[in-house]
């Protein structure tokens, strides 16, 4: 069962919070079809947080088709998010756990290191890919706008 946390200064609304400590759980194959999820009573008693907020985060879980209820049993995991292998991720975990190593080796704190990471982040974007399903977009419709007759 997943071990959910909150930081209360990062910004981030609560529910948006575990929605993507759900997600990072599913990508990561810590989570897995079949799992329950802590009831809303046992997520709202460790976080001391209102119960709606939990109900939120899991209604737009079970919107996104990633859990849903049982009756009289729970919450379970539907189904999982597509990501790298297992073996993919333990090799990028290792490389990892050495740059923070290193990072902590060279006295930076946890701001730096976030902000290192997100601008290495952002200048590495994924490549584009077109999918085959949907055309490509105009340069209307690539800036968001409409052409009118």
């Amino acid at each position: 069962m997943i071990a959910l946390r909150l930081d209360d200064r990062s910004g981030v609304a609560a529910y948006l919070q575990i929605v993507q400590q759900v997600k990072h759980a599913l990508r990561l194959g810590l989570l897995h079809p079949g799992d329950q999820m802590p009831t809303i009573r046992e997520v709202v008693t460790s976080l001391a947080i209102n119960p709606n907020t939990v109900q939120k985060a899991y209604r737009e879980l079970e919107l996104d088709g990633l859990i849903g209820g049982r009756p009289g049993q729970g919450t379970f995991v539907l189904r999982t998010i597509p990501g790298a292998s297992a073996a993919n991720l333990a090799e990028m975990r290792a490389g990892l756990d050495r740059w923070f190593a290193r990072a902590r080796e060279l006295d930076l704190d946890d701001e730096s290191i976030v902000a290192l990471f997100t601008v290495g982040l952002r200048a590495n974007p994924p490549p584009a890919r077109a999918s085959e399903d949907e055309p490509e977009p105009n340069a209307a419709q690539a800036q968001g706008t409409e052409r009118v007759a």
